[in-house]
């Protein structure tokens, strides 16, 4: 009998701890931008910043925080929406400069990633 509520309780810790995992994900291509729109204002008002922790996302409120994680590298950053896009292909984001530099994808210009709302 013991054996059996020790399961029960394990399985409820295991699904507590699923439910409380970001409930945002999505993986696809990525692309950077910077060059032609540094210094210009982006779609949430604010002044892009190519050397700025920044991306661009179709639909995410501005000011969503993401983790961004290259799926060929396993690197990873932090970034805040404050821009709409990316409008080519099937890219989900478009990361600054300063994004796609340090995850080191920047001579590619594409990579693949995963993102995950913080």
């Amino acid at each position: 009998m013991t054996k059996k509520i020790f399961s029960t309780t394990a399985i409820a810790v295991t699904l507590l701890v699923a439910t409380t995992v970001s409930s945002y994900a999505q993986c696809g291509g990525a692309s950077w931008y910077g060059p032609g729109f540094n210094g210009k204002k982006a779609a949430s008002g604010q002044i892009f910043n190519e050397n700025a922790m920044t991306a661009a996302h179709r639909s995410l409120p501005f000011g969503t925080k993401l983790k961004v994680v290259d799926q060929r590298t396993g690197k990873f950053v932090q970034v805040t929406i404050n821009d709409r896009g990316p409008f080519h292909g099937n890219r989900i984001i478009d990361l600054s400069k300063a994004a796609a530099t340090k995850l080191g994808f920047r001579n590619r210009g594409t990579t693949s990633v995963c993102l995950e709302k913080l």
